[in-house]
């Protein structure tokens, strides 16, 4: 029997220079939680150690992602697992233990738990918005910070994986995770699936991972929460005055309902700002979609190669 994990944790990168990438991050909307000779953790403003990790290496890439674990004993029921290492102390700040074991397309796969508080950063507080039939903010000027986006967790990941129902029943079946919306080409070929957590009645995000089925192993992006839409505008701007190479957006998926805002990092991997997305208990039922929902959107581009 698996687990069912809480959210996904952080993720991890190798990189050949760690002051090129803790740049670009802080720029992104990330503050710097510790940095050691060949490591550097970034955080978001949430009680978490980090969201993301990066590896001093050789040629740049993606290691894996992390999910969260509601208690250590899930880490011991995963640790009986043939496939699962023995649980571990995690390194980086707020510590915590930790099991690892390699996905079907190869990607280190770890889940936590116990980790320590690090305490929240400051956050820009939710903006009273006057619309055509009401205006909460009265006798006051909107005020929207100038400056990098803050980023609040990691909320989501998207992986290009060899065989998606492989890959699918793997995750679900270690991790308890469960469909939101899967994707087929037609009635019988699938695609791909949005997975969520399930956490019964609590609401969770929309999806915590979305599988790809594109013949081959890789990562496609990691979706990070800011505050608002005015502090993703903010961190548009920002990016965008110090060259960032910009990959998609602005829009509203029509899957998961987010304002998007895709950038790519200084080593080609895909990062996204989001914010106001979907949240599902388990009253809501797995749901069919073609492959236009998945790059269409509510408002915003309407041509291009969008990521999901």
């Amino acid at each position: 029997m698996g687990i069912n994990v809480n959210d996904v944790a952080f993720v991890r990168f190798r990189v050949p220079d760690l002051d090129v990438m803790q740049g670009f991050l802080e720029e992104f909307g990330m503050r710097c939680a510790l940095r050691t000779q060949d490591t550097l953790y970034m955080r978001g403003t949430d009680d978490e150690g980090f969201v993301h990790v990066s590896h001093l290496g050789g040629q740049a890439g993606f290691i894996g992602l992390a999910f969260e674990a509601t208690s250590a004993a899930d880490l011991d029921e995963l640790a009986t697992h043939d496939e699962f290492s023995d649980v571990v102390d995690l390194d980086g700040p707020g510590g915590g233990r930790a099991v690892r074991a390699t996905d079907p397309n190869g990607f280190q796969v770890e889940v936590v738990a116990a980790r320590g508080s690090v305490g929240r950063l400051p956050a820009p507080t939710a903006a009273l918005r006057n619309d055509s039939t009401t205006q909460p903010r009265r006798g006051a000027a909107a005020v929207v910070g100038s400056g990098p986006s803050h980023v609040k967790r990691l909320g989501h990941c998207v992986l290009n994986v060899i065989d998606f129902r492989a890959s699918e029943a793997w995750y679900k079946h270690h991790f308890g995770l469960v469909t939101s919306d899967e994707i087929r080409l037609d009635e019988h070929a699938a695609l791909g699936a949005f997975l969520r957590c399930d956490q019964g009645e609590r609401y969770v995000d929309h999806h915590t991972v979305f599988l790809l089925g594109v013949g081959k192993a890789g990562l496609n992006h990691a979706a990070f929460e800011v505050s608002d839409f005015d502090d993703l505008m903010a961190g548009h701007t920002h990016l965008t005055s110090h060259e960032r190479h910009h990959q998609w957006g602005i829009g509203r998926h029509l899957l998961g309902s987010q304002i998007y805002d895709y950038w790519l990092d200084p080593y080609g991997h895909m990062i996204e700002h989001w914010t106001d997305g979907d949240v599902f208990n388990n009253t809501t039922p797995p749901n069919i979609a073609g492959l236009a929902s998945v790059i269409g959107s509510h408002w915003g581009p309407t041509h291009g190669a969008p990521p999901t």
